[in-house]
């Protein structure tokens, strides 16, 4: 899976940007745990995910700052 581009993600509205934080917050606890076990095919996506997880959360912040501004 591709990174998050952050031109996409304004493109977003705000709840899908909350899903989709979601969605890869679960992920990355599925892959924690089954690094824990040692079954993890790509150990790289755990970073690709949290830095994923960053995006969207700048860009939520981004958001909020653009509507109260």
């Amino acid at each position: 899976m591709k990174a998050l581009k952050p031109t996409e993600l304004r493109e977003l509205g705000k709840d899908e940007l909350e899903q989709k934080l979601d969605g890869l917050r679960n992920e990355l606890f599925r892959l924690r745990c089954q690094s824990k076990s040692g079954n993890v095919p790509n150990s790289s996506r755990i970073r690709q995910i949290r830095r994923d997880i960053a995006r969207v959360l700048t860009i939520l912040d981004e958001k909020e700052v653009k509507k109260d501004g």
